[in-house]
C-alpha cells in the first residue's frame, strides 16, 4: 500500500511537471505579438528581470513569468546582448527570445558634431551603448596606439572626423577610432597641403581652433588669417578655447583672469605659437580655411554677440570694439557668444 502511494505521488509530480512544461512551451509557441513592428533596446548592464519587465511593459510578450521560465529552462538568463532589435508583428515569444539572444542588433546611427573633442565624443559613444568611455579615452591618449595609425601626435585629438556613423552596440573602441581616422583621411585626401608651410598636424591644430572660434562658415578663412598673421609676428594667439581645452573638466564655465594663467601646453595666453596639438576635431571646411586663409592685415577679432565677429588691425581699434560689443550691457543683452555660435552652427546659417 505504501509503495502504491509513493508511485501515485511520483506520477502526480511528473504529471504536474509535464503539464508545467507543456504550458510554458505551448504559450511560448502559440501566443503571437499582434502590434506593429517595434524596436526594442537592451541597454548595457541590464539584468534579465529588467529586460523581462520592459518586454511586458511594451506587450511584446504575454507573460513575464512564462518568459522567465522558458529562459531559465534553456539556460538563457545571462545570454541577452545589449543593442537595439526589431521585433516583428506576429512573432511568438520564442521568436522574441531568439532575436534578443542570437539576433544581430540594429546599427545605431550616430552623428558626431564638428568641434567635439575626444572626451565629448567618448561620452556620446558611451551614452549610446556603442563603447566604453574609459576604454575609448585610454586608447585616444595612448601615444603608441596613435603612432600605430601613422599619426605623429601624442593623442588622437583632431583626427576623429566629425561625421554620421553606423555602429553596432559594444563595438571595440579600437575599431571605432580606426573607422573615424579612415574617414578623416578620405575627407582630406583631395586637399593640397603643399599650399602651406605648416605641417599636417599644425594645419589640423589651427583648424580645430578656427572650428571652436566661430559657427559662421563665411568667417572661417578670415579667422584663420588672423591667427596666421599673429603667428608671423610672433604674437601669442590668446584664444579662449585653448584655455578651456587645457583645463577641460576643471573649467568652471566662465573664463576668469586666473584661467588665462593656467599652465598648459594648450593655453595660448601662456605659450607662443600653436598649441601642442588640436583642441577639437574639425570639419572639412575649417581644415580648408586653415589651408587657404583669407589674406588681410587683421590681428584681432571680438564677438558681436550674434554669432559673428568684428575684426581689427590695431590694438586701439580692437579695444574700442571690445568696449562696444563686450563691455556695453545693452549690446551683450545677457547672451553668451559661445551659445550664439552653437545655435548658428546648428541652423547651418
Amino acid at each position: 500500500m505504501f509503495k502504491k502511494i509513493i508511485l501515485l505521488t511520483f506520477f502526480i509530480i511528473c504529471l504536474a511537471i509535464g503539464f508545467a512544461f507543456y504550458k510554458v512551451y505551448y504559450s511560448i509557441e502559440n501566443w503571437r505579438y499582434q502590434g506593429l513592428d517595434q524596436m526594442f533596446e537592451i541597454k548595457r548592464g541590464e539584468s534579465f528581470s529588467q529586460i523581462n519587465f520592459h518586454l511586458g511593459q511594451k506587450r511584446l510578450i504575454s507573460s513575464k513569468k512564462i518568459f522567465y521560465q522558458y529562459a531559465k529552462i534553456n539556460g538563457l538568463l545571462k545570454s541577452f546582448k545589449a543593442g537595439k532589435y526589431l521585433i516583428k508583428t506576429n512573432s511568438n515569444m520564442k521568436d522574441v527570445i531568439n532575436t534578443l539572444v542570437g539576433g544581430t542588433p540594429m546599427l545605431t546611427r550616430l552623428t558626431v558634431p564638428e568641434g567635439k573633442n575626444l572626451f565629448e565624443i567618448g561620452k556620446i559613444l558611451n551614452e549610446n551603448n556603442i563603447c566604453n568611455y574609459d576604454e575609448f579615452i585610454a586608447l585616444g591618449l595612448d601615444k603608441n596606439f596613435v603612432s600605430s595609425l601613422g599619426i605623429k601626435a601624442a593623442r588622437i585629438e583632431g583626427y576623429l572626423y566629425p561625421e554620421t556613423y553606423l555602429f553596432p552596440p559594444d563595438t571595440p573602441s579600437k575599431q571605432i577610432i580606426i573607422k573615424m581616422v579612415e574617414t578623416f583621411r578620405k575627407k582630406i585626401s583631395g586637399l593640397d597641403f603643399s599650399k602651406t608651410s605648416l605641417s599636417l598636424h599644425e594645419v589640423i591644430t589651427l583648424a580645430s581652433i578656427v572650428e571652436k572660434e566661430t559657427g559662421a562658415p563665411f568667417e572661417r578663412a578670415k579667422i584663420a588669417g588672423v591667427f596666421l598673421n599673429r603667428l608671423k609676428k610672433r604674437m601669442r594667439l590668446q584664444t579662449d578655447p585653448t584655455i578651456i581645452y587645457g583645463m577641460f573638466e576643471e573649467f568652471g564655465g566662465n573664463i576668469q583672469l586666473k584661467d588665462k594663467k593656467h599652465p598648459s601646453p594648450y593655453n595660448t595666453y601662456m605659450i607662443t605659437g600653436l598649441p601642442i596639438g588640436p583642441i577639437a576635431n574639425p570639419g572639412i571646411e575649417s581644415i580648408k580655411a586653415a589651408l587657404e586663409p583669407e589674406i588681410h592685415t587683421y590681428l584681432y577679432f571680438v564677438s558681436k554677440n550674434d554669432g559673428t565677429h568684428e575684426f581689427s588691425s590695431t590694438l586701439i581699434e580692437h579695444n574700442q570694439k571690445v568696449e562696444l560689443f563686450q563691455k556695453t550691457q545693452s549690446m551683450r543683452q545677457g547672451k553668451s557668444w559661445r551659445d550664439l555660435n552653437l545655435k548658428l552652427n546648428q541652423s547651418g546659417k
